[in-house]
């Protein structure tokens, strides 16, 4: 395997990532791959956050830097090392071209032994996605970008914003402070390396108790959409007409996790990464919300923005300035500089909370003011919303689903959180096979959003209370209290994918199962 970094420039052209960067070219094959340096070394740092030192965990390639940073038709190709002292189990979020068996975050597939080297070679997907642990580890900032600039990304500056929440406290504390256990199907490993010194737990939101759930729900009524009918989505068993509009229960909360920074880029506005961006300057910002628990608005301030691409996946270009980003999901904004210059935040907020955290894009010369840490006022929750105002330039094509799954979201006693009732390892899979298109109708009575993430796939988001339409093509969607949601998916490929929220203390406590393709 050859590693050709390419040089930074100081054109618009330019590959700018802060602190992440790994620039690939003239990838090869396994065999090489043994007798080059490691692709990806993942293994501990200490990080200081708010004057205080943390041991967490990074994912760093022969430069030194962290994540990977490609471009389209570059090939994964390499061995992945680990040298925590824990064993570890990978995923490569977004990557719909690896194999199988090159993620090990399957169901069976195991870990990665303290020392292990796992050998990997398949076509990167285009596209803003990121790598990050299926274990507790998550929580402490093992995950890392994973992005490969499409062709057609034009004459763009490229800027990655990694979103982490962080907690001086280790994972496995912060879910005995919720009331839970982890339930996680032997997925839910601690990573092994030392977990930092505790601080005082403080107040918490309270959630060991079941959230008052609704009443019997029926199929979604819905009109026809663009060609993705509904076919096979009649009541679930034991469920009454009608019930879908009586979907309610306790009021929406968010947040139940006590956290004790919002990074960006693994800095706090305290002290915020500034990039240089040149005057007049088109910048790409390619944004993964890394958080295990936090959902963020996304705001460019003075900078209008164009949404071009979600999880990935581009998208009719949409003009705002302020998008939701749950956990999981991705979000590429296309901005302008002014031409007179300037220092721009971009910022994102904590939903229904005032807590901020993001970087600065700064011209040559552009006074940085300090930013405080907290907004005037409290951000809404998240919603479908903007899912519901976005059209993938590449959609699924016309025809009718083969069937149709209902999954119920729920909570049970001792904040453990189901799918259809059933915690993992408890829990039916969901069946189907190569070539079929398979719609999923997510039904959420409970009182939080809950970002569902399939594996291995993009789906098309096609529904939700009001009817059908044709939505932005995602792997993480978001399912808001109280609110059904409906994903189209083509399935083109064998395998056991995991289907889960990517809340970590949900996903943890049970609210995962399977999608068995044959």
């Amino acid at each position: 395997m050859t590693l050709a970094p390419s040089p930074l420039s100081l054109d618009r052209r330019r590959l700018l990532v802060g602190s992440s960067a790994l620039l690939l070219g003239g990838l090869t094959g396994i065999e090489r791959a043994r007798a080059a340096a490691p692709l990806l070394t993942v293994g501990s740092r200490t990080l200081e956050v708010k004057g205080k030192a943390a041991k967490v965990f990074g994912i760093t390639g022969p430069n030194g830097q962290a994540g990977l940073v490609a471009r389209e038709g570059e090939r994964f190709a390499g061995e992945v090392v680990n040298t925590t002292d824990g064993p570890l189990i990978m995923h490569w979020h977004g990557q719909v071209f690896a194999p199988f068996d090159q993620d090990r975050s399957r169901p069976g597939g195991g870990e990665s032994p303290v020392g292990g080297r796992d050998v990997h070679d398949f076509l990167l997907t285009p596209g803003t996605h990121w790598m990050h642990s299926h274990q507790m580890t998550e929580q402490r900032l093992l995950a890392a970008p994973m992005v490969t600039i499409e062709k057609d990304a034009g004459d763009v500056q490229n800027v990655i914003v990694m979103l982490h929440d962080f907690a001086f406290r280790a994972p496995e504390e912060i879910l005995a402070e919720l009331g839970g256990g982890n339930a996680h199907g032997g997925h839910g490993g601690h990573g092994a390396a030392p977990a930092p010194a505790p601080t005082p737990s403080g107040d918490h939101a309270d959630h060991g108790a079941a959230a008052p759930t609704a009443g019997p729900m029926a199929g979604m009524p819905m009109g026809p959409m663009a060609g993705h009918a509904m076919h096979g989505a009649g009541p679930m068993p034991g469920m009454g007409p009608g019930a879908m509009m009586g979907m309610m229960g306790a009021a929406p909360h968010a947040n139940d996790v006590r956290y004790d920074a919002h990074l960006a880029n693994d800095r706090t506005l305290d002290d915020p990464q500034v990039v240089r961006v040149e005057r007049g300057g088109r910048v790409r910002l390619r944004i993964v919300n890394g958080a295990t628990a936090t959902a963020y608005f996304v705001d460019t301030g003075g900078l209008a923005a164009e949404c071009v691409a979600v999880d990935g996946s581009p998208c009719r270009p949409f003009a705002g300035t302020r998008f939701p980003l749950a956990q999981g999901q991705r979000l590429d904004l296309v901005v302008t500089v002014p031409r007179d210059g300037g220092a721009f935040p971009i910022l994102a907020q904590v939903e229904a909370d005032r807590a901020l955290t993001g970087i600065v894009l700064a011209t040559a010369g552009a006074k940085v003011k300090r930013l405080g840490e907290t907004a005037e006022t409290a951000a809404a929750h998240t919603d479908l919303s903007l899912d519901r105002r976005l059209a993938a330039t590449r959609p699924l094509a016309a025809r009718p689903a083969d069937r149709t799954f209902h999954l119920m979201l729920g909570e049970a006693p001792g904040y453990r959180w189901t799918l259809n009732g059933a915690i993992h390892g408890e829990h039916t899979p969901l069946e189907a096979r190569v070539g079929e298109r398979i719609e999923i109708m997510f039904m959420n009575p409970t009182s939080m959003m809950h970002p569902m993430h399939l594996h291995g796939h993009h789906f098309q988001v096609v529904g939700s209370r009001g009817g059908r339409f044709a939505g932005p093509m995602r792997d993480t969607v978001i399912v808001p209290p109280h609110t059904p949601v409906v994903v189209a998916v083509d399935l083109d490929k064998p395998g056991d994918w995991f289907l889960h929220c990517h809340h970590l203390y949900h996903m943890a406590t049970g609210m995962m199962t399977e999608l068995r393709v044959r």
